[in-house]
């Protein structure tokens, strides 16, 4: 069993971005590979579709308790960054028994889809994402399985080309904030299980 880990943020304080960049694309990256049950992570930028959220960090883990260890706890949150964060949501999605660590993996010059279907009311999440699933049968699909459950179903596609992202058809698209993301980060993995 595998599970994703999904956090979209905003960062609002443009003269301190960089250096909130360099933070969470360094240390707490790196931390967040030491802590049980984290396998990995990769931090990624939105460049195409709907850019309202621009920022994702797609962490796997291979157990809901990854946020329930005493490590996680010590140190979650965005520390002295947190008067910063806008649009922040975290939600957990079951994977199955996909690799998603290899399928996340997305390399410089790649790209990534994302489609969320924030905001739908949870009961209807197995209709949507069965009717997604037949739409589009090569984007991941994954159903929210705890933390803040803002967002029920998302959908997931590493593309080789950013351009060659398709969206989703009418009326499935409606319901959807598909996303093109670009990585800020190789994908890191744990050093320790």
């Amino acid at each position: 069993m595998s599970f994703v880990y999904a956090v979209r943020s905003n960062f609002t304080q443009p003269d301190l971005e960089a250096a909130w960049h360099a933070w969470y694309s360094g240390p707490k990256l790196a931390e967040m590979m030491t802590h049980p049950h984290f396998l990995s992570g990769q931090r990624y930028e939105a460049v195409g579709l709907d850019q309202t959220i621009r920022y994702l960090a797609l962490w796997v883990v291979d157990s809901p308790g990854a946020f329930t260890s005493a490590p996680y706890k010590a140190s979650w949150g965005w520390a002295e960054w947190k008067p910063h964060i806008s649009h922040w949501s975290r939600n957990l999605y079951d994977a199955g028994d996909r690799d998603m660590t290899a399928l996340l993996d997305v390399p410089t010059g790649g790209g990534l889809y994302l489609a969320a279907f924030d905001d739908v009311p949870e009961v209807d999440t197995e209709q949507l994402q069965a009717d997604a699933q037949a739409a589009r049968p090569d984007v991941i699909w994954m159903p929210v399985v705890g933390l803040d459950r803002s967002c029920p179903v998302i959908g997931l596609q590493r593309l080789a080309d950013p351009a060659s992202a398709t969206s989703l058809p009418p009326p499935l698209a409606a319901g959807a904030r598909e996303t093109i993301f670009r990585p800020l980060t190789d994908r890191h993995r744990a050093t320790r299980r």
